[in-house]
């Protein structure tokens, strides 16, 4: 599985010829957009960081797109929406699937970390965790960092770390204790996840 950071909450995730896009940025968001294929397109907030449909309908593939909570099925892959809080108490979306054995969750754009213990306990066993933490719209630095750990994955992604001179995420790394060189892309498998436990990896933006 191969997973790339693209700006803001945008994550690509390829695994053989599957494509999935985790909160496409639109061209309503005035951000220099990455195009391709996407045949799973997930939205957790209805703005234009996140909201891009367009932006992964490309060549011959038009992805199926989820844009809310809820139970959903596409080619085998079971992926699960939970309604959390994002800026200004709008409603962001929480998603959890599970690709090549490895269990990943995206944030979205959450803006409160009070989660219900409903939602968490749902949530499972994380490995793969992207997080906001650039603040503003998002969660703040230090408040992603103790949700994060309180989640207990294996893996932590920063996302929204692109926005700034790049002062919430040294904020970030400094209050989980962790964090090496920024990768241009990242490459696992599940067998790679063995004896982890919150390990940072930080992805440079490709856009």
């Amino acid at each position: 599985m191969i997973v790339n950071y693209l700006g803001q909450a945008f994550i690509k995730v390829q695994l053989g010829d599957l494509t999935l896009a985790f909160n496409p940025i639109s061209k309503e968001s005035g951000a220099k957009l990455s195009r391709f294929g996407a045949d799973l397109a997930l939205v957790s907030l209805d703005v234009p960081e996140a909201n891009g449909i367009e932006s992964v309908t490309y060549s011959n593939k038009t992805p199926f797109a989820i844009d809310g909570p809820g139970e959903y099925e596409r080619g085998g892959i079971f992926i699960r929406g939970f309604a959390s809080e994002g800026e200004g108490a709008s409603q962001n979306t929480i998603y959890t699937l599970t690709i090549d054995g490895i269990n990943i969750c995206h944030l979205g754009l959450l803006k409160n970390p009070a989660l219900p213990a409903d939602t968490v306990e749902d949530l499972g066993a994380i490995d793969l965790l992207f997080v906001p933490i650039g603040g503003g719209q998002v969660l703040d630095p230090k408040a992603a960092a103790k949700l994060a750990t309180s989640l207990e994955p294996k893996m932590i992604v920063p996302v929204m770390c692109d926005l700034d001179d790049g002062s919430a995420l040294k904020i970030f790394l400094k209050e989980i204790g962790g964090g090496g060189d920024s990768l241009d892309k990242l490459t696992i498998k599940r067998k790679d996840l063995e004896g982890k436990e919150e390990e940072v990896v930080v992805l440079k933006a490709d856009v």
